[in-house]
């Protein structure tokens, strides 16, 4: 049976208020006493409940974190960050997986206000017209500190930490273009999400800086999804006029796209090449080495934990602060055009 301070107060022979005081050290207590129900609790081995503690300050310990797919290596590795700066803190973690559905991040939204968590940090799934009255009045009724992380929220005043995905996916595709590619196609991310518009905005500046025309039939819509990278790969192969390269906006759509090329026994880059928005460590396990762009994704974890630390410990500092990293090209070789 659990010990309750019940238990503490009739062993030490004081009241429950004294025991509550030495619990959570407030008010005064003749040290006396304190020592007493110390040695009470350490004889009966109590452990304070957390819960019970949040529901006596109305405040937890613990933070929200909310990425839209915790499959993918990509948020694998922000959780990471946001773990290392969050283990040298008194703050624990809940963790939630939207699965690119607005539904059930707004869900996972009001189940984390239920939890009293004393922050949040987000990387929304939704943008722009996917935004509804209902998502932003649940976000800011929170009254804790919000955090984005990789995704902004349009008509939102968050602070958050974010990539630089236009000079990403353009540094990528003129990368493809010194190479001497000139028909270059793209499989996009879902066009919901502000990153998945910023990395085909890229991919198009990228062309007219270089007087390339460009071709809609080489615009490949994906969801972010493996299966839709592989689908659209298959879309890519039928074409009459073939691209000779491919920029894929995402991890999880190259592996699909990597298997449909492979198992239309196209060689990479002999046949089609490819450059990956982040990178895959499991490629190099296997001995392909994609061109990729590496987006500082544990980077991105530690300076939206940070941002949080910030507002929680200066709850006065209402300053909006948004942070943009540079991601870097890492050229592997599977870029060049092999005539």
């Amino acid at each position: 049976m659990a010990v309750t301070i019940n238990d503490i107060a009739k062993m030490a022979g004081v009241s429950l208020a004294t025991v509550s005081r030495v619990l959570n050290n407030s008010g005064y207590v003749k040290d006396e006493t304190r020592k007493k129900v110390l040695a009470v609790i350490k004889e009966l081995n109590y452990t304070p409940s957390a819960i019970a503690r949040s529901l006596s300050k109305n405040q937890t310990s613990t933070i929200g974190v909310i990425v839209p797919d915790i499959a993918n290596p990509f948020f694998g590795e922000v959780i990471r960050g946001i773990s290392e700066v969050a283990d040298n803190t008194n703050l624990n973690i809940i963790l939630c997986d939207s699965n690119e559905s607005i539904k059930k991040e707004l869900k996972s939204i009001k189940a984390l206000r239920e939890q009293r968590i004393r922050g949040l940090i987000i990387s929304p799934t939704s943008a722009d017209n996917d935004v509804n009255s209902e998502y932003l009045k649940t976000l800011n009724s929170l009254g804790i500190p919000v955090i984005l992380v990789d995704g902004q929220l349009k008509y939102s005043n968050f602070s958050g930490i974010f990539v630089d995905n236009i000079k990403g996916s353009y540094d990528a595709v003129e990368a493809l273009i010194k190479e001497g590619h000139k028909k270059i196609a793209i499989i996009t991310g879902r066009m919901s999400s502000k990153p998945a518009k910023d990395r085909l905005l890229g991919y198009e500046k990228a062309l007219i800086m270089n007087n390339i025309p460009l071709d809609p039939q080489y615009i490949f819509y994906g969801d972010y999804r493996q299966e839709s990278g592989y689908n659209l790969t298959k879309e890519i192969l039928s074409l009459k006029e073939k691209p000779t390269a491919i920029f894929v906006s995402n991890n999880l759509m190259t592996l699909g796209c990597i298997n449909a090329l492979f198992e239309s026994n196209y060689k990479i880059p002999d046949d089609m090449s490819l450059i990956s928005f982040d990178r895959i460590d499991l490629l190099n396990i296997l001995g392909l080495k994609i061109s990729h762009i590496n987006g500082p994704s544990i980077e991105l974890g530690r300076i939206g934990m940070n941002l949080l630390l910030d507002s929680l410990q200066k709850p006065e500092d209402l300053e909006l602060k948004k942070i943009t990293l540079t991601p870097e090209l890492v050229l592997l070789g599977s870029e060049k055009l092999i005539k």
